[in-house]
């Protein structure tokens, strides 16, 4: 039988800096079969977190921790199959949790929303952390709420804010998993949120994980996006990211 040699790509050194596909090398004309083994279980991981579940039960009693209310809603969407074929259904409130909203008599200066999006394991895995270093730093005077909302889509926060009267909401939501970060989180940002805006309404903080932006880089932007929304008044594509401006980190 034939050896075959695995020949080095000579980029294959750049992969101690990114989690990118390069530098796979080649055996012949094939990938090695480490390389196309990795790629399968990748592609198995991502298919895998489109399908998770928030763990809703946990994620709620570890909020209690904040002693702010806390709401659990749900979508229009009856399953994760109607989410995939249905994204106007995951970005409106079914009508059980319109009603709560609606019962709810208090407006709120700030809303963080927690919901499951594309891969809810990267919200079961990053939003309690998040939110531990964002809410001791907020004013004591805010008032904040906090919502875990199932098969929910990033618009679903205009009209949880509208229906709370929410100066700026924040929504966590799991992105759509890559090959190489099945478990990434994104964080969008909507002053005055209500039922029809679009995106270039929002500002975004994206690919949240151990891999990518860090929770003390998350925790930094996030923090400039409230005060800057707060004390301009609006948000999005008019609101452009100032490094200047960034407040350093609180020491440990």
């Amino acid at each position: 039988m034939k050896d075959y040699i695995i020949q080095q790509d000579p980029s294959y050194r750049l992969r101690i800096h990114t989690n990118a596909r390069i530098g796979l090398g080649n055996v012949g004309g094939s990938l090695p079969t480490v390389e196309v083994l990795s790629l399968k279980l990748a592609h198995a991981e991502a298919k895998d977190a489109v399908y998770s579940s928030m763990n809703i039960v946990e994620l709620y009693q570890q909020f209690e921790e904040f002693k702010l209310p806390i709401f659990k809603l749900k979508s229009k969407v009856s399953d994760r199959i109607e989410y995939l074929k249905r994204p106007d259904f995951g970005r409106r409130l079914d009508e059980k949790s319109v009603n709560i909203l609606k019962e709810e008599n208090e407006s709120f200066d700030l809303v963080f929303v927690i919901t499951d999006g594309l891969s809810a394991e990267a919200v079961n895995q990053h939003s309690l952390e998040i939110l531990q270093q964002i809410l001791p730093t907020l004013p004591a005077e805010y008032r904040i709420a906090l919502v875990i909302v199932e098969q929910g889509r990033v618009a679903i926060a205009d009209e949880i804010g509208e229906l709370l009267d929410a100066r700026l909401t924040a929504i966590f939501i799991g992105e759509r998993p890559g090959l190489s970060s099945p478990k990434s989180m994104g964080i969008y940002t909507t002053f005055q949120p209500k039922i029809g805006l679009t995106d270039e309404k929002r500002n975004c903080i994206s690919n949240i994980h151990h891999e990518g932006l860090s929770y003390e880089t998350t925790f930094q932007i996030l923090l400039y996006y409230i005060e800057q929304s707060l004390l301009k008044r609006y948000s999005g594509v008019d609101l452009s990211l100032d490094l200047k401006l960034i407040r350093p980190l609180p020491p440990p």
